[in-house]
């Protein structure tokens, strides 16, 4: 007969693998256009094109966090979760507080820069979005990871409707608005990874093992565990 714990064993195995890929494709795309999207908001003086960039560096430490945690326990998972909630506050307020600043002294932004760097981290985020939904429901981890990149997603086209809305009004409320909008997208986003990673942190250790007679086994000191 064969042993279904080792085929089970097996089973985890490959799709840690699977898992582990495709967080270090998603962590590189992820990195590779805050670099691009940094420095092309800040060229352009752009408040959505900055709180884009600046989500995605929070991504690719989150898909960094996630690597590590990928062959670990649930509880290390939920921390991992907790982990990334938290960056998704941080940046969301961040995105907040550089909002009220350009409100005040802040330019016109280059539409054009707007405009090209805003649909190509769109392609970006459509390839990361598709290689992580087949692994959402996987666990807590990879399901934050997930709505991470929706909310890239969701950004992205913000970024989009800002430019074209700057070009239209010649103003740059627009993106200020957009940027908002974003930065209220991650807090709301982060309020619920928050509450689902307390959830499966708090969750009970897997139930001791029971032995054939229904009762539980000895422990080492010769009494039930």
């Amino acid at each position: 007969m064969p042993c279904c714990c080792n085929e089970d064993d097996a089973n985890l195995q490959r799709l840690r693998g699977r898992q582990a890929r495709m967080l270090w494709a998603v962590l590189v795309i992820n990195a590779a256009m805050f670099g691009v999207e940094f420095s092309a908001g800040w060229l352009a003086a752009s408040t959505s094109l900055m709180a884009d960039s600046l989500d995605m560096l929070g991504d690719a430490l989150v898909y960094g966090l996630s690597l590590f945690v990928v062959a670990k326990s649930t509880r290390w998972k939920a921390t991992s979760a907790g982990a990334k909630g938290v960056f998704m506050l941080g940046f969301g307020l961040l995105v907040l507080g550089q909002a009220a600043v350009r409100a005040i002294v802040g330019d016109v932004p280059e539409v054009g820069i707007m405009a090209a760097v805003g649909l190509l981290a769109l392609a970006a985020n459509i390839v990361s979005l598709v290689l992580l939904t087949r692994h959402r429901d996987d666990d807590v981890n990879m399901r934050s990871s997930w709505i991470c990149s929706r909310n890239d997603l969701i950004a992205n086209v913000g970024v989009l409707i800002a430019a074209a809305l700057v070009a239209l009004t010649g103003t740059l409320w627009p993106d200020i608005a957009v940027g908002v909008v974003i930065a209220g997208l991650f807090v709301h986003s982060s309020i619920g990874v928050l509450r689902d990673a307390r959830a499966k942190f708090t969750e009970p250790s897997d139930p001791p093992a029971v032995e054939a007679d229904g009762s539980q086994p000895l422990n080492h000191s010769g009494v039930h565990s």
